[in-house]
C-alpha cells in the first residue's frame, strides 16, 4: 500500500510528504523495522519511540510518523508529524487492514471485574446458538473454535485489526472483546467500531498506572463516550457508577439489574455449589454458574444478546448450556471431601464478591480455607484491604506469593499482614512459596471443607524476578488432594 494511501485520513501538523513510498508493514517496535517499513514512534509508559527514530531509518524504514521531527528536517525519507501517534497508529491499523470492525458486530466489554466471564459467555452462546463469533480476552483469542493464547487484555491496534481481519475472513458474524483501562487510554481501541459497549462495575484496581480512582472512572467512561448513536450502551445498574457511564453518552442507553426494575431484570430464586436457578424478564433458567457475581454476569449476557436482536426464547436455551469460564469460580471435588476453588479475584471487591458466594453454598458448613497473595509492580493500596477481607471471610488464611515480578516477595507479604486485624492474627499464616502454601492448605482441609485459591486463576506461569516459570494452581491442588 502506498504511504499516501495509508496516510490520507490523518490529522498533519508538519512533514516532507513529497515522496509516496510503497509500504510493506507498519511497526511501532524500532527493533523490527526493515526496509520498507512505516515506523510509527509512539510514548510510551516505559519508553519514547521517538528516541529510536534514527534506529529506525538506519533499518531501512520507508517513512517515519512522530510527534516531533527533532533536528531531523531532512531524514531523507518522508517524516511525518501528528499531535498524537497513538491515536494515528490506531487509525493507521484501521486503513491497513481494510476496517475490519465494520465488517461484524463488535461489542467492548469493560469494567473492573467480569470482563473476561462476560466477553467469554458471549462467545459461547453465539457459537450455541450456531453463529461464528470471535473472542479477545484476557484468556485467549478465539476465531470460532480456534484458540491461541492472548498476550494482553486488550491488544495493540495492529494486532487487533490483525485479529479481526482474520475473523472476518473466517466468517465471524461477531466479536467480543475485554476492553481495558489501559487500552482505552493508550488508545488501543480508536477507530474501531464498536455496536455496543458494556459496563460490568468499578472497583479500586489499576491504581499504579492511573492517578487515583477519578481518573480510573474517567478513563473507563471515555469508551462510552465515544459510542455512535447507531451503538447500544448497556450498564450494571447495581453499581453506582452504572449511571455514570451513561452521562453524555450518544449510544441507546439499556441497564441490567438484580435489585430494580429496568430493561433486564434478573434475580436468584436458588443458589448451590453446582449452579443457580434464575428469573430472567419473567422467565426460568437453570444455569451451571453459581453466585451472585455470576448471576450479573448472565443477565448482561443475556441483555446484550437481546439487543443483538437474537429472540429471548434462543437466548435463554442457550444461557442454560453455557460452562464455566478457566480460572472463575472453578471447582473440583476431592476424593476425601474437600472442595476446591480457583478463580481469578485479585481485588478486594473480587475476593469479597467469590468468599460472601462460598458462604451463601457452603451448606456442609465446612471451613473455609483461604489462599490468596498480591502481584508486585502493581497498585500496593489493595494489598492490606485484600487480606482484611479474607481473614475477615475465612476460618483459615494462608498469605502467599502471586506474581511477585521485580519485587521482594517477602516485602509484599509485610504490606499485606498490615491489613490483618490483630484479634484475627491466629487465623492467619504467611508462606511465601505458593506451591508450598497451597500444600499445606490441602494438609490441614478436612473432608466438608472449602479451599479457595485466589488471584491468578486460569494463569499456567507465575513470573519471579522477570523470569516466567510453568505454575498451574488448580494442577497442584489435584496433585496433593489425589490420595
Amino acid at each position: 500500500m502506498r504511504l499516501k494511501e495509508i496516510i490520507q485520513d490523518l490529522e498533519l501538523t508538519a512533514g516532507n510528504g513529497d515522496q509516496n513510498p510503497l509500504v510493506r508493514k507498519i511497526t511501532f517496535d524500532s527493533r523490527e523495522v526493515r526496509r520498507g517499513d512505516l515506523f510509527v514512534a509512539i510514548r510510551g509508559v516505559q519508553a519514547d519511540g521517538h528516541t529510536y527514530i534514527d534506529a529506525a531509518i538506519a533499518s531501512g524504514a520507508a517513512a517515519l510518523i512522530c510527534e516531533e521531527t527533532g533536528d531531523r528536517s531532512d531524514p531523507g525519507i518522508p517524516l511525518i508529524c501528528v499531535p498524537d501517534s497513538r491515536k494515528a497508529l490506531a487509525q493507521l491499523a484501521s486503513v491497513w487492514y481494510g476496517h475490519p470492525s465494520a465488517e461484524l458486530s463488535l461489542v467492548g466489554v469493560t469494567g473492573t471485574n467480569g470482563k473476561t466471564t462476560i466477553a467469554t459467555l458471549l462467545h459461547q452462546m453465539h457459537q450455541n446458538m450456531g453463529f461464528r463469533a470471535g473472542l479477545i480476552s484476557t484468556i485467549e483469542v478465539l476465531n470460532g473454535e480456534e484458540s491461541r493464547p492472548a498476550t494482553h487484555t486488550t491488544p495493540d491496534p495492529l494486532q487487533i485489526n490483525s485479529l479481526l481481519r482474520e475473523m472476518v475472513d473466517a466468517g465471524c458474524e461477531y466479536c467480543f472483546m475485554e476492553v481495558s483501562s489501559h487500552a482505552i487510554d493508550q488508545e488501543r481501541v480508536e477507530r474501531l467500531e464498536f455496536n455496543g459497549g458494556v459496563f460490568t462495575n468499578l472497583s479500586r484496581d489499576h491504581l499504579d498506572y492511573h492517578k487515583n480512582f477519578k481518573e480510573y472512572l474517567s478513563v473507563k467512561k471515555r469508551f462510552f463516550d465515544r459510542l455512535t448513536a447507531d451503538a447500544f450502551a448497556l450498564v450494571n445498574g447495581d453499581d453506582k457508577n452504572g449511571l455514570v457511564m451513561l452521562q453524555n453518552c450518544k449510544a441507546e442507553k439499556h441497564i441490567y439489574s438484580l435489585r430494580s426494575m429496568c430493561d433486564f431484570r434478573g434475580k436468584i430464586t436458588e443458589m448451590h455449589l453446582e449452579g443457580s436457578a434464575m428469573e430472567i424478564n419473567g422467565s426460568e433458567v437453570w444455569v451451571k454458574l453459581p453466585g451472585r457475581f455470576n448471576a450479573s454476569n448472565l443477565l448482561c449476557a443475556y441483555g446484550t444478546s437481546i439487543l443483538l436482536g437474537h429472540h429471548p426464547d434462543d437466548v435463554m436455551a442457550s444461557l442454560s448450556e453455557l460452562n464455566p469460564v478457566a480460572g472463575r469460580f472453578e471447582t473440583f471435588h476431592s476424593p476425601k471431601g474437600t472442595t476446591v476453588i480457583v478463580d481469578y479475584a485479585h481485588t478486594p471487591d473480587a475476593l469479597q464478591n467469590v468468599l460472601d458466594t462460598i458462604h451463601e453454598v457452603n451448606v456442609a458448613g465446612g471451613e473455609i480455607i483461604t489462599v490468596v497473595g498480591a502481584g508486585g509492580n502493581r497498585d500496593r493500596g489493595k494489598r492490606p484491604e485484600m487480606a482484611r477481607i479474607v481473614t475477615g471471610a475465612s476460618n483459615k488464611v494462608i498469605l502467599t506469593s502471586d506474581n511477585p515480578r521485580d519485587e521482594d516477595p517477602e516485602l509484599i507479604l509485610n504490606e499485606m499482614m498490615e491489613g490483618v486485624p490483630k484479634n484475627l492474627l491466629e487465623r492467619t499464616m504467611r508462606i511465601v512459596n505458593r506451591e508450598e502454601a497451597i500444600r499445606t492448605a490441602c494438609i490441614i482441609a478436612g473432608e466438608k471443607d472449602i479451599i479457595l485459591v485466589a488471584g491468578k486463576g486460569h494463569e499456567h506461569t507465575q513470573e519471579i524476578a522477570g523470569e516466567k516459570r510453568a505454575f498451574d494452581d488448580m494442577e497442584i491442588l489435584k496433585q496433593n488432594l489425589k490420595g
